[in-house]
């Protein structure tokens, strides 16, 4: 019989007290208004102790819960990467990797790979979650993409030998690019779509745009800083791969359409005083011809050590973003609330908009005895 991950029960070692490290969060935002936040912890750092947790708000962020529900593997396995998404049928998904350690998902033991779970109801503090369901190879650390087609794409990935402690090889080698798992029927069957081989990709962590044009335009994680590539066809095949000139410091970044037509990106600004591109001055811009130009931008937190945003915009037009500062030293997951109007204001300007909201911290990796 097939192995599952699992959603554990809560523990004293999940709680905020127990955990040290912890980072990679991802945001949903009910039509309800309640606020959802998921990341990773346990242990010291990235492996076997890593567990995936959920925490929720029902006062726009002023606090937020202890976990609710957590991802937790025995043994030599870990949890990790999750996300969140609030898909066009109005369930929500809470999606993780689960793997031996420290390998990427990519041996099919029956656990290893990309699992999610649904949400009875998320507008409930406690709602129950669906046995997981393994649907990919590797990993998924971004929202899927609801394409005018129907199709809903999720950003999966395979990483071979070269990246971090990958352990792809054989036939999964064919596998190991930027891919699209496609679900054709809401989430019940998926279709893998072999994704672009963009120069110097770093972990993929890539995302999906579809423009007015109708064609997909797929942004990656590089040790350049963003790469792209387009497809014509819903991601069957790609062209027009490279370098997007969008700068960052090989780290995750955030894309998304927002209900006024304009694309929102959240990246890294060029740090003048270091001369290069750190995780630092974590930016929001905004483009108003499909990703062409980005007049406007407005600084949400120029520290560094600050990184892997990800985001929502509410019914009223608010802006949420998560982001994680300083995983080994504060064990910070914040958030920032704003508008379209802040933004290209350049700052500020809408009344309950607010930066550098803190939801959780650890106090990071404890000094050893």
């Amino acid at each position: 019989m097939e192995k599952l991950s699992i959603i554990s029960p809560v523990q004293e070692k999940h709680l905020t007290k127990s955990r040290e490290f912890q980072g990679i969060p991802g945001i949903e935002r009910t039509p309800g208004g309640r606020l959802w936040g998921t990341w990773y912890s346990g242990g010291t750092g990235e492996g076997p102790d890593n567990f995936v947790v959920l925490v929720t708000s029902d006062d726009d962020g002023i606090t937020w819960s202890e976990p609710v529900a957590v991802v937790d593997a025995p043994g030599n396995e870990r949890c990790f990467d999750p996300a969140l998404w609030i898909a066009p049928d109005g369930v929500m998904r809470w999606f993780w990797a689960h793997t031996w350690s420290p390998a990427d998902g990519t041996i099919t033991n029956g656990c290893d790979g990309v699992w999610y779970s649904e949400c009875s109801d998320c507008e409930s503090a406690s709602p129950e979650w669906s046995e997981p369901v393994r649907f990919a190879n590797g990993v998924m650390m971004n929202k899927p993409t609801a394409m005018s087609n129907g199709e809903w794409a999720y950003p999966t990935a395979l990483w071979s030998g070269n990246i971090g402690n990958a352990t792809a090889s054989g036939e999964l080698v064919k596998e190991c690019f930027s891919n699209m798992s496609v679900s054709f029927d809401g989430g019940r069957s998926f279709e893998l779509r072999i994704g672009p081989d963009v120069i110097d990709r770093g972990y993929d962590e890539h995302m999906f745009v579809e423009l007015n044009n109708k064609k997909i335009w797929c942004l990656v994680r590089t040790r350049c800083g963003i790469g792209q590539s387009f497809s014509d066809d819903f991601g069957r095949t790609w062209h027009d791969t490279g370098d997007a000139g969008l700068g960052g410091p090989n780290s995750r970044f955030f894309i998304r359409r927002l209900a006024s037509g304009r694309l929102l990106l959240v990246n890294h600004a060029y740090n003048d005083q270091a001369n290069k591109y750190t995780r630092s001055n974590m930016t929001a811009y905004l483009s108003e011809d499909d990703g062409k130009s980005w007049p406007y931008s407005m600084m949400l937190d120029e520290r560094e050590m600050v990184s892997y945003p990800d985001g929502k915009q509410d019914e009223d037009g608010n802006i949420w973003i998560i982001y994680d500062f300083n995983r080994y030293g504060a064990g910070d997951i914040l958030f920032a609330k704003f508008t379209e109007e802040d933004v290209m204001s350049g700052k500020i300007v809408t009344e309950g908009s607010k930066l550098r909201q803190l939801i959780n911290r650890t106090g990071g990796v404890k000094e050893k005895k």
